[in-house]
């Protein structure tokens, strides 16, 4: 067995307010097939992980209809309230699998277009860092700061030629990535993603170019928009 290896985290316990509808968007259909099985399928077909955790929620009762039940390399673990509860429930879980210097990728559940040319330079690009890093892409908007009060007035045009949006995979060694949350949690310290996790505990994450249409979906509009760029794919 090589060494390190890789191990997945999709996490899958939210409830996706915004789409402003009763089912989790994870759950949702593009294709007739749930958008989990969707991103399950084209990371797990496109990368040699040793296994994937996948954390649920407690009141999560679409599972079992999904077609990733079947798949012997996925497990489910319990989720929490947060996604970095379910990332370190789901970390908590493989422990027992995994060493400390496996690497970890954790993706978005409801991003299903992730390329898998970005997914294998992601992991090509990383595999001899001591930290890690996460797929971005750079600004391409002209951004604007807004005043105090409404409606709202701009304040200042932001220069954005260093600023990038966070995608995902992010990609972090096994052990570190378990304590940079663990430390976050502890300190009551925000964590929107993994790399925030990380950067809290001291350790800068490498920015990988990924394709902008690596979309995650928010509102009721981007599920059309995340099924035309799959069906370009």
């Amino acid at each position: 067995m090589t060494y390190p290896r890789l191990w997945l985290i999709v996490p899958a316990a939210g409830i996706g307010k915004r789409m402003k509808s009763e089912v989790p968007k994870q759950y949702l259909t593009l294709s007739n097939r749930f958008i989990l099985d969707i991103t399950l399928s084209r990371l797990l077909d496109n990368a040699d992980f040793s296994g994937c955790m996948v954390p649920l929620s407690p009141q999560d009762h679409w599972w079992p209809d999904t077609e990733a039940v079947n798949d012997d390399r996925i497990q489910t673990c319990t989720g929490g309230e947060e996604r970095a509860d379910s990332v370190l429930s789901a970390l908590h879980a493989l422990q027992e699998q995994a060493d400390e210097n496996d690497w970890v990728l954790v993706h978005d559940a409801a991003r299903p277009c992730v390329h898998p040319d970005d997914l294998a330079n992601l992991i090509d690009t990383l595999s001899g860092h001591p930290v890690g890093g996460l797929l971005a892409a750079p600004v391409a908007d002209t951004l604007k700061q807004a005043a105090e009060g409404q409606p709202a007035e701009v304040e200042a045009t932001v220069d954005r030629s260093r600023l990038w949006r966070a995608l995902t995979p992010q990609m972090f060694r096994f052990g570190a990535l378990t304590r940079a949350l663990e430390a976050c949690l502890d300190a009551g310290h925000g964590v929107t993603d993994e790399s925030s996790a990380m950067e809290f505990s001291g350790n800068m994450p490498v920015l990988v170019e990924g394709r902008p249409d690596n979309i995650k979906i928010t509102v009721p509009s981007d599920l059309a928009l995340a099924g035309f760029i799959l069906s370009r794919l």
